[in-house]
């Protein structure tokens, strides 16, 4: 497929290298242009604008860090929608508002452009492997016509509804990590508090009823008190005040998710934004006396 790939942070360059070494011919842009030049090593073009990133491609994939940086790349006096085709699908794997989503879709579709919003999970170790589960909203048959791409970048491609419901069920899914990681946070500072093998507890609890992803993947990180980038704590904030938000609008109460929004909004002011979202023991290893 002809595929143009904005935005090339932790996530999204991952996810445009697997599609260039798939035999794609890939397009990239990247506002610090420099990102770009990795992939053009490998064979992707480079464009200079989301514009020119868009123009001939069959599929428009935007990876950036949040709702007005989708607006800009999209919409924006060189957005990608000025260099689309009409009968071409635009997939936005980013994690936005819901309400922005259906608004860029709507003005798509005038172009008679298609939309999906396709937030993912699995963190940079997903996009690496091609691992990640994606949320996908919008028509069906768009989803077929980005199927080809989104295999490449995922084991797990689920449709959940239309235009709006991928990020949804994104916001569903920083939900519930969200007091996974607390939860693990807290599971492991009572392991250090009480001396007891560590790596053994884990072997332990990773059978049993509390393993997850959280546990197999970052627990260790809290144990050591080192939280190296796997996915930033301020852009999980950013994800989580959009899901509180949408749960205001339907008035559903969310005080697990309020908590963790408040631990990582202390973090980020603390300057720790920049650190994997792990790093919520921080703040349970210094309550514990641990640090």
């Amino acid at each position: 497929m002809r595929i143009g790939f904005i935005g090339l942070g932790t996530m999204g360059a991952p996810m445009a290298r697997r599609l260039v070494e798939a035999g794609h011919d890939v397009t990239v842009h990247n506002r610090t242009r420099e990102r770009e030049e990795p992939l053009a090593a490998l064979g992707a073009k480079r464009a200079a604008s989301p514009r020119a990133c868009a123009e001939g491609a069959e599929l428009v994939v935007t990876m950036v860090s949040d709702t007005p940086d989708v607006q800009a790349v999209v919409l924006g006096e060189q957005g990608a929608a000025l260099g689309m085709e009409r009968g071409s699908v635009l997939v936005d794997m980013s994690t936005i508002a819901p309400a922005t989503t259906r608004r860029i879709a709507a003005a798509l579709a005038e172009h008679g452009v298609a939309m999906l919003d396709a937030p993912v999970s699995g963190g940079s170790e997903g996009a690496e492997r091609g691992t990640l589960s994606i949320m996908v909203g919008g028509e069906a048959a768009a989803l077929e016509r980005a199927r080809p791409a989104l295999e490449v970048l995922g084991t797990t491609i689920t449709h959940v509804g239309p235009s709006g419901a991928g990020q949804v069920a994104k916001a569903v899914n920083q939900t519930i990590i969200a007091g996974t990681y607390a939860a693990v946070a807290e599971g492991m500072a009572l392991a250090l508090a009480a001396g007891i093998d560590v790596e053994a507890a884990l072997r332990a609890l990773g059978g049993g009823a509390a393993g997850s992803w959280v546990l197999e993947n970052r627990a260790r990180n809290m144990v050591e008190g080192s939280y190296p980038l796997g996915f930033r704590t301020r852009l999980h904030r950013k994800d989580l005040g959009l899901a509180l938000a949408a749960a205001r609008e339907l008035g559903v109460s969310l005080p697990v998710a309020a908590y963790v929004e408040q631990l990582e909004t202390s973090l980020v002011k603390r300057g720790y934004g920049d650190e994997d979202v792990s790093n919520i023991a921080r703040v349970v290893r210094e309550q514990a006396g641990l640090d």
